[in-house]
């Protein structure tokens, strides 16, 4: 069910959807979605996108402004490129807009868990080749006003932080490209 008021999923909702979630497939998801961030705040939505070890996604903000740095300011490549799952998406991006998409580059029907995909794990994405990081997806402020308080507290919640609900953050570890409907396998 979705809150009228603010046409947010609320937590009844959120927690009944769980077991469709993590019914995902383990290997060979579909990517159903990509998203390229030129500035903040900014979203495009291409049908397909480039990976390089220098930046991570081709043309996204994150290069030239990350959250994230080494200690010598340049940005930390464990969190190169965002992947989370469309099951979850779906569920929390109703109506898809006028509310801002959150800015995961890549929407799979996957597995996203520690169980299915630990810290190192490989993944073949299009020709490119990523490595699941260390460095969790736990969710923001942001998170929190574009998608509600509820999906702000189902992803963050001790029982559920094992199945990434929020998604997981990648390293490029082969230049490639991926294009919308490629599958996504463990290697």
């Amino acid at each position: 069910m979705i809150d009228k008021t603010a046409d947010f999923t609320d937590a009844a909702a959120l927690a009944a959807a769980l077991p469709k979630v993590l019914a995902a497939p383990q290997t060979g998801g579909e990517i159903r979605l990509l998203c390229a961030r030129p500035k903040p705040n900014q979203r495009n939505f291409p049908d397909q996108l480039s990976f390089n070890r220098a930046v991570g996604v081709v043309g996204d903000f994150e290069a030239s402004r990350p959250w994230l740095m080494l200690e010598d300011g340049s940005p930390d490549p464990r969190n190169q490129v965002s992947i989370m799952s469309s099951r979850v998406l779906d569920l929390v991006w109703q109506g898809r807009t006028p509310r801002a998409h959150p800015g995961d580059n890549i929407a799979v029907d996957l597995d996203l868990s520690y169980a299915n995909l630990p810290t190192g794990t490989l993944l073949q994405v299009g020709t490119a080749v990523l490595r699941v990081s260390d460095e969790p997806n736990d969710g923001c402020a942001k998170w929190k006003v574009r998608l509600g308080k509820a999906a702000y507290d189902w992803v963050r919640t001790c029982d559920n932080r094992p199945y990434r609900l929020r998604g997981l953050f990648c390293s490029v570890e082969q230049d490639g490209i991926v294009v919308l409907g490629d599958k996504v396998a463990k290697l």
